[in-house]
């Protein structure tokens, strides 16, 4: 890309801010997902500190915003209103009030005042951790601004991807059962990479496999080949060059989430990978013979013969095996559902699920829930359909801004990009309903980061060369 494409922009200035950046989202799934009050802190603390660099790059003039950040700046507001409405649950309320916002707890006195949430502590956490989830949105829009750093970003999400699967089917095919450097006490057999919960696992592998399906769509040539010679020469290119590598990689990490056995994640992966498929070819009008062969085969090869090697039958016992008498999940929506009409507007407070839930729980419900085990349950009870609009929000915004690019920009990559943000919002509607993958920092943090990626590939100058 021409230099002049990009006018008054330093390609190098922020060069080790990017670099750090990326080194970020690798490192994020390996300390358990993050998912340890030390992680969230590091998460923090890298996650401000290269926005406070950035901007003092870009108040000494040595950078300056990018077209997306500016066009992205909604994005970011949806984020930190969502951030707002936890603040809120902190702030001191009359109890008359607070009686009406929450009227499962009597214990409060006449005249007094308390705050929503019924542990500001954990709240604060929550609200300072969605503060460094904003800080990842607005480095992505800042970061990501030349085709060459938005392939680089799909590759560190790649890379990320296949050092879970390879260690993750490592440890479960071995049977050493080792996670983060301390021997695995649950799901033993299943592959967990370095999280603590298979489902967890699987859900990250999603959101890179998304991220590595747009990077090899990019990849395509636009036109049919003219001879025999050219034919040898792209099969050639196709078996020696990236290609290739990042199909194998996209393999590993497909072998890794059959091994996790997870039900629903594997489910929402091939119906995801499927129906973002068909809405691609459809708007991006790109029905070509590479094109159609490449989706069949991510469906057919991962699911017949690596699955049939691997253990995809063990998945398929796992959803016939079923039995719902012995789940208790459904019983935990009903009595969550119980708590989320008695606290409807602001909620318990971020992360109370927890304290609040067993205060409702009946008992039918014999084991103790941390979790909902459903996103959509667990997100309103601890932030109310007040907090929950601005999330909302951020997720259509986002898909209408890749959808757009899919139907309206006429650069391959832009439009391959685009392709990740859409499948992980599908695959999320479905593995939500069963699991709180969205509870865990490094799957949530990823989620950002590949929402606002739509917001990138929007508004990204043109690429003046195409592939032919």
């Amino acid at each position: 890309m021409p230099a002049a494409s990009y006018p008054n922009i330093s390609l190098t200035s922020d060069r080790f801010v990017y670099a750090l950046f990326l080194g970020l989202l690798v490192w994020l799934p390996m300390p358990l997902g993050s998912n340890r009050p030390w992680a969230w802190h590091l998460l923090e603390l890298i996650t401000f500190g290269l926005c406070a660099w950035w901007v003092a790059l870009h108040w000494r003039g040595s950078v300056t915003a990018p077209t997306a950040l500016r066009e992205g700046r909604t994005a970011v507001m949806c984020l930190l209103l969502f951030a707002g409405v936890m603040l809120l649950q902190l702030l001191p309320l009359p109890v008359e009030l607070i009686a009406l916002l929450r009227p499962f707890d009597a214990q409060l006195e006449t005249g007094s005042w308390a705050p929503v949430s019924v542990d500001t502590q954990t709240t604060w956490m929550h609200a300072r951790t969605t503060l460094a989830f904003t800080a990842l949105a607005f480095l992505t829009l800042a970061l990501i601004r030349t085709p060459g750093r938005l392939r680089a970003l799909a590759l560190a999400l790649l890379i990320s991807g296949t050092l879970q699967a390879v260690y993750g089917s490592l440890m479960t095919l071995s049977g050493s059962e080792y996670g983060f450097f301390i021997k695995k006490q649950h799901y033993l057999g299943n592959a967990t990479g370095t999280f603590v919960n298979r489902n967890h696992l699987a859900n990250y592998l999603i959101l890179c496999i998304a991220a590595g399906t747009g990077l090899l769509l990019s990849d395509l040539y636009q036109r049919s080949a003219k001879s025999w010679q050219e034919s040898g020469r792209r099969l050639l290119d196709t078996l020696l060059g990236s290609k290739v590598r990042v199909r194998i990689a996209l393999a590993m990490m497909v072998i890794a989430l059959v091994l996790t056995r997870s039900r629903m994640g594997n489910t929402a992966f091939f119906f995801s990978l499927l129906a973002t498929g068909f809405i691609w070819l459809w708007l991006t009008r790109r029905i070509t013979r590479g094109s159609i062969i490449l989706l069949i085969s991510l469906v057919v090869i991962d699911s017949l013969i690596v699955g049939a090697w691997f253990g995809f039958d063990k998945v398929a016992e796992r959803l016939e095996g079923t039995a719902f008498t012995k789940e208790t999940r459904d019983e935990v929506n009903r009595d969550t559902w119980t708590l989320i009409k008695d606290q409807p507007l602001l909620g318990s407070g971020a992360g109370t699920y927890f304290e609040v839930f067993p205060r409702y729980r009946q008992q039918d419900i014999p084991i103790y829930y941390d979790h909902a085990h459903n996103d959509y349950f667990q997100f309103v009870v601890e932030h109310g359909v007040l907090g929950c609009l601005p999330l909302l929000a951020f997720i259509l915004l986002s898909v209408r801004q890749a959808i757009a690019t899919m139907r309206q920009r006429k650069t391959l990559q832009f439009q391959a990009m685009a392709f990740a943000p859409v499948m992980v919002v599908i695959a999320l509607l479905l593995h939500s309903t069963v699991d709180f993958s969205l509870q865990i920092p490094a799957n949530a943090a990823t989620v950002v980061v590949l929402m606002t990626l739509a917001w990138v590939v929007r508004y990204m100058p043109r690429m003046k060369q195409s592939r032919s």
